[in-house]
């Protein structure tokens, strides 16, 4: 999944929930409700997780943009399917914790490192965008498949891993592969975190990962954590001065941006930076062409994620334009595309929705140089000569 920056919104295609539920009934397995832990929800809004007498219930809500729908699923502890207590419906059962699951997005793989639950990782779509170190060691030692492409997913491969749990997203509800895979009876949750549009709420759906695996409170501790230095450096930015800050580059002879009031967007005003397109809204990117952005930002004073671009040189190479702006001249343009994985893989795309307090930090550090003394830059870096 090649996912470039200023087309954020430009992912794989997938299909809409079909009701299923396994029949298999396995060893009866009696559970009570003091196993499990209420999961608040803070910042989320594209999931919902409500305990239940045998395990959880937990609602997808629109999981891409304009979608107005809910698909639910009954977590259940073990593999009992008989004398439960009622429960609210739900169009399939998922048996938990999971030992087997196919990913769909670089995404997915940070709150599963993260838990400590790689190795149950077994099959995965495009395996060289992967850069956590631990998850391609499994690749090279033959652990983890490659899927090929989620437009193109072989259905009987998968039904022969038997995973536990396919984890999906797409743009909207018309996939046949992802409806396939439902009908054997492989349960596919389709994952929202990257429509969440505050930065936090992309981190908290490690909460949901938390469920599935049996690790409710080892999630709810890194979430805390990662919220914490998150608002500590907020409020640090906040005292600060507010430079003006430009975002993106051309693609085709168009400029793509983020809205105001998307995630980059909001961690931009979070750094307080003075974001040049800070009071847009909308879903997707911005699309103007260069006269366009020259006009409103040539005097930006910081420049951040261009693209792929990893050196001036190529930027001046590829668009005259570009020489034009101040923070091009002044040499204040920072990239993420520097920071890559053994197989090319982009960092940024795997692990900034999970790590919003590194992505806020390194904006900080950016916009404010004299702030943050002992923080090294992460995800972005100084453009190449």
């Amino acid at each position: 999944m090649k996912n470039i920056y200023f087309l954020l919104f430009s992912l794989l295609l997938i299909s809409s929930c079909k009701n299923n539920e396994s029949s298999t009934t396995k060893e009866k397995v009696k559970v009570s409700k003091d196993d499990y832990t209420n999961v608040e929800v803070k910042y989320a809004t594209g999931f919902v997780i409500n305990s239940t007498e045998t395990g959880y219930y937990i609602s997808i809500n629109n999981p891409w943009p304009e979608a107005d729908l809910e698909y639910s699923f009954k977590l259940v502890k073990g593999s009992s399917t008989s004398e439960r207590l009622p429960e609210p419906d739900a169009s399939q059962i998922i048996n938990i914790p999971l030992q087997k699951i196919i990913l769909s997005s670089t995404t997915h793989i940070p709150p599963v490192v993260l838990l400590q639950e790689q190795s149950s990782i077994i099959g995965f779509p495009g395996t060289d965008y992967i850069s956590d170190s631990s998850v391609r060691a499994l690749i090279d030692d033959g652990k983890i498949e490659e899927l090929g492409q989620n437009q193109t997913i072989s259905v009987e491969k998968v039904v022969t891993m038997q995973p536990d749990l396919v984890m999906g997203y797409g743009i909207d509800g018309d996939n046949p592969v992802y409806e396939s895979i439902q009908r054997t009876g492989i349960p596919v949750i389709y994952n929202g975190d990257w429509i969440e549009k505050h930065p936090l709420g992309k981190a908290e759906w490690i909460k949901l990962f938390g469920v599935l695996y049996g690790k409710e409170k080892e999630a709810n501790r890194i979430f805390k954590e990662i919220e914490k230095e998150y608002l500590e450096t907020k409020k640090l930015a906040q005292a600060l001065e507010s430079p003006s800050v430009i975002a993106g580059a051309t693609w085709k002879d168009t400029w793509y941006l983020p809205y105001g009031n998307s995630w980059q967007g909001k961690i931009i005003a979070d750094a307080h930076g003075d974001y040049v397109y800070s009071n847009t809204t909308g879903t997707g990117s911005l699309s103007y062409n260069v006269e366009r952005v020259l006009t409103d930002a040539h005097n930006a004073d910081i420049w951040i994620a261009p693209g792929q671009y990893t050196s001036y040189k190529a930027m001046k190479e590829d668009n005259s334009a570009y020489s034009q702006f101040d923070a091009f001249k002044n040499r204040k343009v920072y990239t993420f595309a520097l920071n890559v994985g053994a197989r090319g893989g982009v960092t940024y795309y795997e692990e900034a929705s999970m790590r919003p307090d590194l992505v806020l930090k390194d904006l900080v550090k950016i916009l404010h140089p004299n702030s943050l003394p002992q923080h090294q830059l992460y995800f972005f870096k100084p453009l190449n000569d």
